[in-house]
């Protein structure tokens, strides 16, 4: 009888880190003439119930996951929200990486971007076009951005060789990581939606995208 040869499913190489990249749920929307509280130069609003019932659903998709070694959020309160169904579950403590913290917006932080770029503002245009967030008055640079967000997962993924982690991050966060994973321009993966999981496999200083906003489980 003639050997068979079946097509493979994708496991990570030996000693990768495996890094499910989690958005936030939705946030308490901005108001005209109100701030979000701030958090060291972020606005740091509360989840939405929308945002709530979201968070629910990620810990339900991924509560039975035995090979979540670990949970990370940063410094904002909306990581901390959308993860706390799942570390109920799987019994973690959240671990707080300060460098995958949201965009530092500058002047349009505390909700105001949101106001500026429904209303079509130069200073966003141009940061659209250029892809350059530092076109916003006094926010960083594009370029300080991904210099963060990869040490930030580079510094996870050598914390955890051949382990599947949680990672609850920001949109801006997400964008820049698979831009920086895949060599792609800077703002190409920008709009991921809220709740959603991309993943990251990274192997030393290599990265490799898995997975890209998937939503399957809000649906």
């Amino acid at each position: 009888m003639a050997r068979e040869y079946h097509q493979s499913d994708y496991a990570p190489p030996e000693g990768a880190a495996d890094l499910l990249l989690i958005r936030h749920g939705r946030t308490e929307a901005a108001r005209d003439g109100e701030s979000f509280p701030m958090v060291d130069g972020h606005g740091d609003p509360a989840l939405h119930p929308i945002g709530e019932e979201q968070a629910v659903k990620v810990g339900n998709r991924f509560k039975n996951d035995s090979d979540i070694a670990a949970i990370y959020v940063t410094t904002l309160r909306r990581t901390h929200q959308t993860a706390a169904p799942l570390a109920g579950h799987l019994g973690l403590t959240p671990i707080v990486e300060p460098d995958l913290r949201e965009i530092r917006l500058g002047d349009w932080d505390g909700g105001a971007y949101r106001r500026k770029a429904a209303e079509g503002a130069p200073e966003f245009n141009r940061a659209v076009e250029r892809q350059e967030w530092g076109e916003i008055p006094n926010a960083e640079t594009t370029a300080e951005l991904h210099a963060r967000v990869r040490a930030g997962l580079l510094r996870i993924a050598a914390a955890h060789p051949g382990e599947r982690v949680a990672v609850f991050v920001h949109g801006g966060v997400v964008g820049a990581a698979m831009a920086i994973a895949s060599g792609a321009q800077a703002f190409h993966f920008n709009g991921a939606d809220n709740g959603s999981v991309s993943r990251l496999v990274i192997l030393g200083e290599s990265m490799r995208i898995k997975g890209f906003n998937d939503i399957s489980h809000l649906r």
